[in-house]
């Protein structure tokens, strides 16, 4: 059991922020008062119990942070992350819940293998993991999973992240189907024939690299489709890793139309721009899909996640081995592992210079992904489970390859200092500390 006291507690869930004490015992938050005696804790946890006292002054308590683009490679491709490396990145971020992607290696379509990331992330015992099942079997996009048998297996969502579904049918069948299990179907937006194959956005930058460019129009194109999709059949729609200000514009608008849709945008979208790659010429460690974009597409980023037109904050956490990203940039894989740095990247870059209220970090990273997933978490309510970030902004950390626990090593931040990290972090009552 512990006692947190004076510390400021973020709960947009309950519309409030201020300086608390907290108490926590039996997997479960007990209180949530304003300067807590001993003898008020001693009557809650009853005159036989002990407890921690934590002095949190100076420190912030959120609702434990639910990332719902994880990617964890297991089964398949351990040596780029396995779910209990990727588990332990989780809390070290301040995770205490990751949407597992389905793109491993076999594809994550059938209960079997659903069930076997339930159980390995149960065994772990760190951030719970739920699976986002495959859309469509072996994500060829031909023919649909079964959603209702996946579902009750424990699957939140359906997606074939990492390839976009390119046969509108086919979409329009998943977002009706899905609507049988009350799961949102989440979308890759990314029409092939327009990326074409490309490496970074297509713009002045590529050109002056001389590296094949992805249009803008390759994710917007789809966004417009599949909201259009949504709108036509009612169907739960999510859109992954939004990146261009053409998206936002039409998620916006769909929005105002009543189209049951969220979306997500990534910190580094975010934080950098395609003039990233120019800078650090060819750094495979900003190399994502989709790609870092203009600063116009930035601010619209920005913009949409202030007044609520991106829903969420995700990272799309992508391990790659340390040879595969050592490839030339054309080569080399896309992603970023981002679960251990995205939270102090964005407080840093972020929150700390104005940019983004922390009520609004904590909404879009913790109480809207729990209520469009249909998780538990996302609210620090006596008698919620005892999910919790505590967080201290004055702490700071060199981000280096050793200190990582994810096995993937390809961050952009890696050498960089960053401040603002988790410090303790529980779930479902479970202590980790840093």
């Amino acid at each position: 059991m512990w006692w947190i006291k004076n510390v400021q507690v973020v709960d947009p869930a309950q519309s409030f922020s201020g300086n608390y004490d907290v108490l926590i015992g039996e997997g479960r938050i007990i209180e949530l008062k304003k300067s807590m005696t001993a003898e008020e804790v001693r009557e809650k946890l009853g005159e036989s119990s002990t407890w921690e006292e934590i002095d949190a002054t100076g420190k912030y308590l959120f609702p434990g942070l639910i990332d719902v683009h994880t990617h964890l490679r297991e089964p398949g491709r351990e040596d780029k992350e396995d779910i209990a490396s990727g588990s332990q990145a989780a809390v070290r971020g301040g995770f205490t819940t990751i949407l597992a992607m389905p793109n491993t290696t076999p594809v994550l379509d059938q209960k079997a293998l659903i069930e076997y990331v339930v159980n390995q992330g149960k065994k772990v015992g760190l951030a719970k993991v739920h699976p986002i099942a495959a859309m469509t079997k072996g994500q060829d996009g031909k023919e649909l999973v079964e959603m209702v048998e996946l579902a009750a297996a424990g699957a939140v969502g359906f997606s074939d992240d990492g390839r976009g579904v390119q046969s509108a049918e086919m979409m329009r069948l998943a977002l009706e189907y899905a609507k049988l299990t009350r799961c949102p179907v989440v979308s890759h937006c990314e029409d092939e024939s327009l990326a074409h194959h490309g490496v970074m956005h297509r713009g002045f930058v590529s050109t002056h690299l001389g590296l094949r460019g992805i249009p803008s129009s390759s994710e917007s194109v789809m966004v417009a489709r599949d909201l259009l999709l949504a709108e036509e059949g009612g169907g739960k729609l999510h859109l992954a890793h939004i990146s261009a200000k053409e998206s936002v514009a039409l998620i916006r608008d769909a929005k105002k139309r009543g189209v049951d849709v969220t979306a997500e945008v990534n910190p580094h979208h975010l934080i950098f721009t395609d003039e990233a790659i120019a800078e650090t010429p060819y750094a495979t460690s900003y190399k994502v899909n989709p790609p870092l974009r203009t600063e116009a597409d930035r601010q619209a980023l920005i913009e949409g996640l202030l007044d609520g037109t991106i829903d969420m904050l995700a990272t799309d956490h992508a391990p790659h081995t340390w040879e595969e990203k050592a490839n030339p940039f054309d080569e080399a894989p896309f992603g970023i592992s981002g679960l251990e740095t995205a939270l102090a990247a964005v407080w840093q870059h972020l929150v700390v210079p104005g940019v983004l209220p922390v009520e609004t970090l904590i909404q879009a990273w913790s109480m809207n992904p729990a209520q469009r997933f249909q998780l538990t978490g996302g609210s620090i309510k006596p008698g919620a489970v005892a999910d919790l970030v505590l967080f201290d902004p004055e702490y700071a950390e060199t981000i280096t390859a050793d200190s990582l626990a994810t096995k993937g090593k390809n961050t952009p931040f890696l050498g960089q200092k960053l401040q603002g990290l988790p410090v303790k972090v529980w779930v479902e009552g479970r202590l980790w500390e840093r």
